[in-house]
């Protein structure tokens, strides 16, 4: 078995045999955007707020979209993403607010809801998603566990393709696939990259790898289709250092070389703004609907500001 899923996926890349992923420009996907870097907030951290609150965060903040989580208990769940999702965008639209973005947990084509979630959402204007996160099999190994994952992100590929989507897997700090960077250009080397790559997180790149984060950007760079932005910090939680996420700017992201290296690399891809930090003190938690609008949108422009400065200081926008 693992022969077969060998060969099937050196005769895949080399040909295009069973699916033919021919290299073309795609005017339905987000390859070339209206602005170079567009940037969309990941949904989570509001989530739990009626939408209409989450747009006008959103519109107030400066921010023109979002990174929507269409996953087990995500703003939209799988089992209700044909109704929920058309729903949502409709609305986001009144807002002048694009979701062309999504977070999902996809890792396998044959999963009951993969094609389901792919399909609506490449009919309702979604043209970029991540994947979920795989785990190391250790009775596998380190290979071996990659070898079948290959195997399960070509099939992916393949609805991509059919759907016109780009799918990211997100390197991820910890033991997980994607935890050293390295091993993501192993695993989606031989793959479509028009339709399969890595969302690349800065912030967990550099919490892996504090100063050969840079290196694994440039080994990454041809596959990279979306990037994800986020500080952090390293405190001691419980006895152990742990990297805490902080707002931009406030943390060890070393943000000259991140923008200088990504623009040398003449990359082009959206952002997802991960507002992963506490938005409330304890205080605050108990303070009316309104006032937490209020520093929600304070937090929001805050990060957008810092974003925008260096991308207009670097000449992406």
């Amino acid at each position: 078995m693992k022969q077969n899923r060998r060969e099937f996926i050196t005769t895949m890349a080399a040909a295009g045999a069973a699916i033919p992923f021919a290299k073309m420009d795609l005017p339905g996907i987000a390859g070339t955007p209206e602005k170079r870097f567009p940037v969309r907030l990941f949904s989570k951290p509001i989530d739990e707020y009626d939408f209409g609150f989450m747009c006008e965060c959103l519109n107030r903040s400066g921010i023109e979209g979002f990174d929507l989580t269409v996953r087990p208990g995500g703003k939209v769940i799988p089992e209700k993403v044909e109704d929920d999702l058309p729903r949502l965008v409709g609305e986001a639209k009144k807002y002048n607010l694009s979701i062309d973005m999504m977070v999902t947990s996809i890792l396998s084509p044959d999963d009951q809801f993969t094609e389901r979630i792919l399909k609506t959402a490449s009919s309702v204007g979604v043209t970029h998603y991540r994947l979920g996160w795989a785990e190391y099999d250790p009775e596998k190994g380190i290979m071996g566990t990659l070898e079948g994952y290959k195997f399960a992100m070509m099939g992916i590929a393949g609805l991509n393709k059919k759907y016109n989507i780009k799918g990211g897997y997100q390197n991820h700090a910890g033991a997980r696939i994607g935890g050293p960077v390295w091993d993501l250009y192993e695993l989606l080397k031989d793959l479509p990259s028009e339709y399969i790559g890595c969302q690349y997180d800065v912030r967990h790149a550099m919490v892996e790898g504090t100063n050969a984060w840079v290196l694994g950007l440039r080994l990454l760079a041809p596959l990279i289709n979306s990037l994800a932005i986020k500080d952090f910090t390293w405190q001691i939680v419980k006895g152990k250092p742990a990297p805490v996420t902080v707002p931009l700017g406030e943390g060890m992201v070393n943000w000259e070389l991140f923008f200088r290296t990504i623009k040398e690399l003449d990359l082009s891809a959206p952002m997802t703004l991960h507002v992963e930090y506490p938005l409330f003190s304890k205080a605050e938690e108990s303070h009316s609907p309104g006032r937490k609008q209020e520093i929600i949108v304070s937090k929001l422009k805050k990060d957008m500001d810092f974003l925008n400065g260096y991308l207009t200081k670097y000449g992406l926008t």
